[in-house]
């Protein structure tokens, strides 16, 4: 396979791992907090406050996952050695 295809398939995998992965992270957070609320609900203002902060750390690992396969696609530091290797390949 050509070495800019297999970066594509890369940063496309990533960002489907990485957005997998906060997703579920996601969804326990939330549903960890609706039952904190729903059991103690004079303790709403700590869980809810709690948990956005939680998700905002999550979150930012999707964030990373998307730098790094943008990296991977446009600022590959292999780029241009893999093209001058093809140019003399083809000829």
């Amino acid at each position: 396979m050509n070495f800019f295809t297999m970066c594509m398939l890369a940063a496309g995998f990533g960002m489907a791992i990485g957005a997998f992965g906060t997703g579920i992270g996601q969804g326990l957070a939330v549903k960890s907090a609706v039952e904190g609320v729903s059991r103690n609900p004079g303790a709403s203002g700590k869980i809810l406050t709690t948990m956005m902060i939680g998700l905002a750390m999550i979150e930012s690992l999707a964030i990373y996952v998307l730098v790094v396969c943008l990296i991977i696609l446009f600022a590959n530091p292999y780029k241009d050695v893999m093209i001058k290797a093809l140019e003399t390949v083809a000829k």
